[in-house]
């Protein structure tokens, strides 16, 4: 009986995970970016990162703005797969 109730209790707390991940949104320099189809690349390397739920790159303005689940990935695995792509960036600090 006491297996089943722990059972029961894992299974829960698995199905409630999601609910503890809190979406994150990062901006990302990338100052290599020069010519207007490389933020498609660099869309594309982000959004194969898994738990990123949006991302939206500018060329004018060298950045990225990612919007992630903290619980699935991290800034370093943005970062990674921009350098990955070719595009190598930096986390553009969020204090103001």
């Amino acid at each position: 009986m006491k297996k089943w109730s722990l059972l029961v209790l894992a299974v829960l707390m698995m199905l409630a995970a999601p609910v503890w991940a809190k979406p994150s949104t990062v901006t990302l320099s990338i100052p290599t970016m020069y010519c207007p189809v490389c933020p498609i690349t660099v869309k594309k390397a982000l959004t194969k990162v898994p738990g990123v739920t949006g991302a939206q790159v500018s060329f004018d303005k060298r950045q990225a703005t990612v919007t992630f689940d903290d619980a699935k990935t991290s800034v370093d695995a943005l970062i990674r797969a921009t350098k990955d792509a070719g595009y190598p960036s930096t986390l553009v600090d969020s204090a103001k």
